[in-house]
């Protein structure tokens, strides 16, 4: 039987720590990217060689402000829903300017210094790769993990069940 991390009684992060131990790679898909945060796995992430196949693949899909959500509702719809390269770069702009508002919150510890210097490091290295999807809003979480055992090769969680308050930091 599957079991349900809803992060009140179970906690997602003891148990993926533990299937990052045993695991060669990981694709993440998220809504939200806490970039102080990173520093709870970056150390399982830090084994790997990096790049294709032995690295983090991370997709980030910030959701859009409630104003912009609104707007995005009231206008009126297109056929044509591809995105020009000016949005792109806006929309680019504009989540480097989220995160940078996230290292101005609280007061800054050395543990995060630490792990933020570790984050860019793992990126230049291709042992984190991080992409942005446009393309309309995407709150997921979602884990999954690849391991070197013929018998259970893969792990997925999907944090959350349905009904449940799905908020805060990813």
């Amino acid at each position: 039987m599957p079991q349900i991390f809803d992060n009140i009684e179970i906690p997602l992060l003891p148990t993926l720590q533990t299937a990052l131990k045993m695991s060669e790679r990981a694709d993440f898909c998220v809504g939200y990217f806490n970039l102080r945060g990173w520093k709870e796995l970056d150390h399982y992430v830090e084994k790997w060689a990096g790049g294709e196949g032995h690295c983090c693949r991370l997709l980030v899909g910030m959701q859009r402000p409630p104003e912009e959500e609104l707007r995005a509702a009231l206008r009126p719809s297109s056929f044509d829903k591809s995105m020009d390269t000016a949005s792109v770069a806006r929309l680019k702009k504009s989540l480097a300017e989220k995160f940078r508002e996230q290292l101005q919150w609280g007061a800054p510890t050395d543990a995060d210094e630490t792990g933020l210097r570790r984050l860019a490091a793992q990126m230049r290295a291709k042992k984190l790769q991080v992409k942005l999807f446009l393309r309309h809003p995407l709150h997921a979480k979602l884990y999954l993990l690849f391991r070197p055992d013929p018998l259970n090769p893969k792990i997925g969680f999907r944090p959350g069940f349905a009904g449940a308050a799905d908020e805060g930091g990813d």
